[in-house]
């Protein structure tokens, strides 16, 4: 596995970073798109250079860093919550009712659908925007799980002989499984890794990749209790998540196909709506572009909670352009029809 081009800037291996980055694009070292990655890289260090130093709860007081750092939990946890791991810790019980009783022909199965279908995830994930996909799956998953709940509990629970309803489980159990593994197995991952800025990306990782692993664990230590009094209504549980879940990534997650992480890092700064932010435009920054709005160069109060950038810098706080683009400004169109025209200083 070739090692991350930034790690490789950063420790002085720029031939090394180069190559890994064409490697990735398909193009020569030295192409005019690698010479690009790598200023781009080399300002982001430089930016994370002049931001000065930050105390560990800044994940929370930075520039809209408790929304992003709440965010990316929610999504870690919500991938539990969709329920695949009580279908691959627990499916052994799903596929008896449809004539399947060896564990291992059901672990291949579950495991064969994953794999193939993680593989179609790849392109979802490169060609498909990332709230459609997420907002999909779950719908997508939702429908499942309704279905195995209802046929479980009507059709399945106290019958001497169920393999008609138990072969619509499985056949459901497959489908979940695809909708999973192209959706929000994969995706969830890519979003949150795109959600911090750099100085913040290793504490608030850690912290959303933990919400995962504590609902991993909830949800394999109640499942038998729960499912002893509920039977297969457990499943509504999951359904009922999927649905919340559909609804957090409308409201909540801006698109971030073919963004830069200092675009995405700029989206979130400047409040961009997240129902309308496939659409927004990074000129609407003027000329500086996404450099004079970047958390990684922005100089704090303590606890992050005031900007203030560097004068020294010369570079400014810029606004977003709600005049020329105000359709992804906070609140939409609407709410900054009338508003009186802002004087630059």
């Amino acid at each position: 596995m070739p090692e991350s081009p930034r790690f490789a800037y950063r420790i002085g291996r720029e031939d090394e970073a180069r190559k890994n980055m064409a490697l990735l694009n398909g193009v020569d070292p030295y192409s005019p798109l690698i010479d690009a990655e790598i200023l781009e890289i080399e300002n982001k260090l430089a930016a994370e250079r002049e931001g000065g130093d930050h105390p560990w709860y800044e994940i929370f007081t930075g520039p809209r860093m408790l929304y992003r750092t709440l965010l990316g939990m929610v999504l870690q946890a919500g991938q539990q919550l969709t329920g695949a791991n009580f279908f691959f810790y627990y499916g052994t019980t799903i596929f008896k009712s449809g004539g399947i009783s060896d564990s291992y022909v059901t672990s291949i199965i579950l495991g064969s659908v994953n794999v193939v279908a993680t593989i179609g995830g790849l392109w979802i994930v490169k060609n498909c925007g990332r709230r459609k996909a997420l907002m999909v799956g779950a719908a997508e998953m939702f429908i499942c799980m309704l279905i195995y709940s209802f046929v479980g509990h009507f059709k399945i629970q106290g019958q001497a002989d169920a393999k008609a309803p138990g072969a619509v489980l499985i056949c459901f159990t497959c489908i979940y499984i695809v909708g999973f593994a192209t959706t929000w197995g994969p995706l969830v991952w890519a979003i949150v890794g795109e959600l911090y800025p750099a100085r913040y990306r290793a504490s608030c990782m850690a912290l959303a990749t933990a919400s995962n692993w504590l609902f991993n664990f909830l949800i394999s230590f109640f499942t038998t209790f729960i499912t002893n009094d509920i039977d297969y209504y457990y499943g509504l549980v999951f359904a009922g998540s999927l649905f919340a879940l559909f609804w957090i990534v409308f409201f909540f997650v801006i698109e971030t196909k073919d963004r830069s992480l200092e675009e995405i890092d700029t989206m979130y700064v400047l409040h961009v709506n997240p129902l309308t932010s496939a659409s927004w435009d990074p000129k609407s920054l003027g000329a500086e572009g996404v450099n004079g709005v970047d958390t990684d160069r922005m100089f704090l109060t303590k606890g992050g909670k005031d900007i203030k950038k560097s004068e020294m810098a010369g570079r400014p706080m810029l606004e977003h352009d709600e005049r020329m683009f105000p359709e992804t400004a906070p609140g939409g169109a609407a709410a900054h029809e009338n508003k009186p025209e802002i004087m630059n200083a």
